[in-house]
């Protein structure tokens, strides 16, 4: 009964919150790039669109298909994505990664909102969830860079 209080916790109401509030949710008509991402373990998926110009992102969409805690991180991704450049995305994704991982420090700003799914390294099967938008967002920027868009 613990393990299930624990994960009924997991489900704060900050993580709710940004669940139900996900920035950007339109897809965009003529994206430089566009990746789908799936979670094998839970089936989430998460695809984003993004326009690049001077090596940033100027615009940028997403359609997310997750558990809450994959759509607060998305949330997160959503609201501070624009203006980045790859390696501000990959630094993010490297860290959030870390952060589930090993208990490593909070990603970067502006994406340290990312903070609030710290409790979910404990729930490993959740992790792929999470990583789902800035997985899909570094592969759309690669994808990106070698079509000359970026």
């Amino acid at each position: 009964m613990s393990g299930e209080t624990d994960l009924i916790k997991l489900y704060s109401g900050q993580i709710l919150q940004l669940a139900a509030a996900i920035p950007n949710t339109d897809r965009l008509e003529n994206p430089d790039a566009s990746v789908k991402k799936r979670s094998p373990l839970c089936g989430s998926t998460v695809t984003v669109d993004i326009k690049i110009e001077n090596g940033r992102i100027a615009n940028f969409g997403q359609d997310v298909k997750a558990c809450a805690l994959g759509q607060a991180a998305a949330s997160v991704v959503g609201a501070h994505v624009i203006g980045q450049n790859r390696d501000g995305i990959e630094a993010a994704r490297n860290a959030l990664k870390t952060m589930l991982k090993e208990d490593g420090p909070t990603p970067p700003a502006p994406f340290d909102g990312l903070e609030v799914l710290r409790p979910a390294r404990d729930y490993k099967n959740r992790h792929a969830s999470i990583m789902l938008a800035l997985d899909a967002t570094a592969e759309a920027f690669e994808v990106a860079e070698q079509a000359n868009c970026a």
